[in-house]
């Protein structure tokens, strides 16, 4: 039996997941790493913890799984997007902390640069919109408040890669400085029309472009690793971000194919095929994944809170111990009372884009208790999803008849959310049985990329259905309670 070691490397830790070449779950291994926030809004990591816990935790997997090294055919790495990373190309070592995709820093700078009127050029090229969540304005950051790093940059010495580019340099011993369309497509910095860099935006934020790596297919070479680090190189051979290697995973090959992926926030992408879609609804475009040299776009639309609101039942008002309580919860809620919770807790992702605004609760009467607050909290995870896709399906109207979501992410496997899920947004939704979508997406790629996979299309008959949830809500009582969301969220983004 041969086997594919995906690695996961996330926000708050890096996870190693062996496959058989069957794609089958064979062990898995897990390392949480501090965070880092040196001031309100500022988030770090340290590169050093992402390097240790990635290489850790794939030794782990490996004596777990109780395989030599050389039974493992290739590698697929997936990643947190838009962390930052500056390193000497010649010692290794970063110029400073990892600088993470949840930073604010730059916010005044990239308001400077839409008052400038640059926000159009910039949407046009990258598909994304002016904000610190990407990579660009970070890199920036780094280069003009480290001392020596701007001359060092432009001396050709500092490299800049997101987390997946640093992890193959380092697993290939500085032999490979290169990453995938798909992260690249969240830089800022990358023209997903074109295909490359682009020097216009690198001149307008002072990045000079041979910090930047080569950008390749999600599907292809990526050099080997190092033979001291697991006994004999392995080649790394398929490389796409956290939430594009879950649409792979899920199998959207199509146009019109989605994917909502729940963890603590929410991140649902559209298949757009070979177009890319200028949103006028405050979504991203984005790159879904590249093969053979030919992109796949994407409408992409992130909530900020949704596992994290269960987190906040739990941590804040203490009424649950575990997530798994609000569910049954849920059930017993007094269905005459129409309690909302807006949970914009750090302020309200797409299609508002507002991160001043904060979190509100409407509805509440002398009879509102746990039960009521844990329903209005699942529910409010369907109706952000609904405010994605009534803006995905604006600006995109050529859905092939895929009015289907498939959904992955811990909360999916709350039944409960997931049928009410169905219910307001009025379509069926489609639970997969392998939730571990992201680290099966690259392991997909990277076993294809070794002739020891099937194609695209055999893969996507493959997957797999675990439950699908149809809507049972008649029409005028969904469109009501939706009515009551957009003025509770409404009444939020006016407090």
């Amino acid at each position: 039996m041969k086997y594919i070691l995906s690695i996961d490397q996330g926000t708050t830790s890096s996870r190693a997941i062996l496959f058989d070449e069957t794609l089958n779950l064979k062990a898995t291994s897990q390392e949480e790493f501090p965070q880092i926030f040196p001031k309100s809004g500022w988030v770090e990591h340290d590169p050093a913890d992402l390097w240790s816990t990635t290489a850790g935790t794939c030794r782990a997997v490996i004596e777990r799984a109780g395989i030599d090294a050389k039974d493992i055919i290739s590698i697929g790495i997936t990643n947190q997007r838009e962390t930052t990373v500056v390193w000497d190309k010649t010692t290794g070592k970063p110029v400073y902390n990892a600088i993470v995709w949840q930073d604010r820093r730059t916010a005044e700078f990239c308001k400077s640069l839409r008052d400038a009127g640059h926000a159009d050029m910039v949407a046009d090229r990258t598909g994304l919109l002016l904000d610190p969540y990407f990579s660009a304005t970070k890199v920036k950051w780094i280069l003009d408040n480290v001392d020596g790093a701007r001359a060092a940059a432009q001396a050709g010495d500092l490299l800049f890669g997101t987390v997946d580019c640093y992890l193959i340099w380092k697993l290939t011993g500085g032999a490979v400085h290169a990453t995938d369309a798909t992260n690249a497509a969240r830089t800022m910095l990358y023209d997903i029309r074109k295909g490359r860099w682009s020097q216009t935006i690198c001149d307008l934020m002072g990045i000079p472009v041979s910090m930047l790596p080569q950008v390749r297919d999600s599907a292809a070479d990526f050099g080997h690793t190092r033979s001291d680090l697991f006994g004999r190189q392995i080649p790394i051979m398929g490389v796409a971000g956290d939430q594009q290697a879950a649409t792979i995973g899920q199998a959207c090959f199509e146009p019109g194919m989605m994917k909502s992926t729940y963890g603590t926030g929410c991140f649902a992408l559209l298949n757009t095929g070979e177009t890319p879609v200028r949103s006028n609804n405050r979504l991203l475009t984005t790159i879904a994944y590249q093969l053979d040299g030919k992109p796949t776009y994407a409408l992409e639309g992130s909530i900020f809170v949704a596992g994290a609101v269960v987190q906040w039942l739990r941590d804040g008002l203490k009424i649950i111990r575990e997530a798994s309580q609000t569910q049954p919860l849920a059930e017993k809620a007094d269905p005459t009372q129409g309690v909302i919770l807006v949970p914009a807790f750090t302020g309200l992702g797409a299609p508002y884009w507002n991160p001043d605004c904060r979190g509100a609760i409407f509805g509440l009467s002398r009879n509102s208790g746990p039960e009521e607050l844990a329903k209005a909290a699942l529910e409010s995870v369907g109706y952000q999803t609904r405010d994605l896709l009534e803006a995905m399906y604006a600006d995109w109207t050529d859905d092939g008849g895929h009015r289907v979501l498939r959904v992955d992410g811990g909360m999916s496997a709350s039944d409960w959310a997931m049928q009410f899920l169905s219910d307001i947004i009025g379509a069926p939704v489609d639970r997969p049985r392998v939730l571990e979508t992201t680290a099966l997406g690259v392991a997909w790629l990277a076993g294809m990329q070794a002739d020891a996979l099937p194609d695209q299309e055999a893969f996507a008959k493959q997957w797999a259905l675990d439950r699908q949830f149809e809507p049972t809500l008649c029409e005028e009582a969904r469109e009501a309670k939706y009515a009551n969301w957009k003025r509770a969220v409404d009444a939020t983004l006016r407090y």
